[in-house]
């Protein structure tokens, strides 16, 4: 999208980075569902300059930074891991018709420049930057490695698969692009792709989860955290 975005309407107002060596980011997610006995789709690029150090970041809903980037700040670690969570009804379990889920983050703001991107707690923040020496073109992409299936207390099971989520943000000038980090369903048991962020770019998007609802399961607290991380060669 044009950075125009930024320039005439200034945005008002969990974090892990690596620089240099082994250019990796990675941030954690939990997952939590209880069985009982959605925002515009606007879409955030913008160029960044590049520079030293090389710098990945990577967040995912919780995270810090030292001021804001535009005026330049830098970013800092959190090892926060978010839950995004539901709490299904006896009455509705296992019907089919797809449950909300929230979050428990409160990362609704983006440090690029403090703009109110996403909507708490419906939405999860996703977003981060690739900042190269040179300005060569490419992307990175952000990964999500899903476990098998949500376990309770108990045992009992319920398949990744069932959690999906939209895409979208706020974006005063109803934004038309496509979202750096794209709407999907979990795949159980395997590493995906879920965004990518081109090189000497800022991107950032806000999910909202949801659970398909399609299985009568045992009553208890159904948990999993999945892994997300940032690569650049």
């Amino acid at each position: 999208m044009s950075p125009r975005r930024r320039d005439l309407h200034k945005r008002s107002g969990g974090t892990f980075i690596s620089q240099n060596s082994g250019r990796m980011a990675s941030r954690s997610l939990f997952l939590a569902l209880l069985a009982a006995a959605c925002g515009p789709a606007s879409a955030f690029t913008v160029a960044i300059s590049s520079g030293s150090p090389r710098t990945v970041y990577l967040q995912v809903g919780v995270g810090s930074f030292n001021g804001q980037y535009d005026s330049g700040g830098t970013p800092l670690n959190n090892a926060t891991v978010n839950k995004v969570s539901v709490t299904v009804p006896a009455n509705v379990l296992g019907n089919g018709t797809a449950q909300a889920m929230t979050t428990d983050s409160t990362a609704a703001n983006s440090f690029y420049d403090g703009y109110t991107y996403c909507n708490v707690p419906a939405q999860l923040y996703i977003g981060g930057f690739y900042r190269n020496t040179n300005n060569g073109g490419g992307s990175v992409s952000v990964t999500a490695t899903v476990p098998l299936s949500l376990v309770n207390a108990a045992g009992d099971k319920l398949p990744f698969s069932s959690i999906s989520w939209t895409t979208g943000g706020n974006g005063p000038l109803g934004d038309s692009t496509g979202q750096p980090f794209t709407a999907g369903t979990f795949t159980a048991g395997g590493v995906q792709t879920v965004g990518t962020i081109a090189v000497n770019h800022w991107a950032e998007s806000c999910w909202t989860f949801s659970f398909a609802n399609n299985t009568v399961s045992p009553a208890g607290t159904y948990t999993g955290r999945v892994l997300y991380t940032l690569t650049a060669p």
